[in-house]
């Protein structure tokens, strides 16, 4: 189950250890964070790809990293919902 444990947190940046998950899923986040036109710095770092949780770092122009990161989520979730219609509606 993943966790969020916010390491640093203040009006325009954030650093989140993301526990329970890898580069899988921070990879995807990070590139959607970028789409923000507030996100003026975002990326992520894994120290060793088998023992250690992915950190996110956020940067904004004033608008809340945390919301950011929400908007980025949900931009996912539609975008990974409707690839998930698309494979059902193959016919294998």
């Amino acid at each position: 189950m993943m966790e969020l444990v916010f390491l640093e947190d203040s009006k325009n940046k954030v650093k989140v250890e993301i526990k329970g998950e890898t580069s899988t899923i921070a990879n995807p986040l990070v590139k959607e964070l970028w789409k923000d036109k507030h996100v003026k710095n975002v990326g992520y770092q894994v120290k060793h790809a088998f023992e250690s949780n992915p950190i996110l770092f956020v940067e904004t122009d004033g608008e809340s990293p945390k919301a950011a990161i929400k908007k980025a989520i949900e931009r996912l979730d539609k975008t990974l919902d409707e690839f998930g219609k698309k494979i059902k509606a193959l016919k294998l």
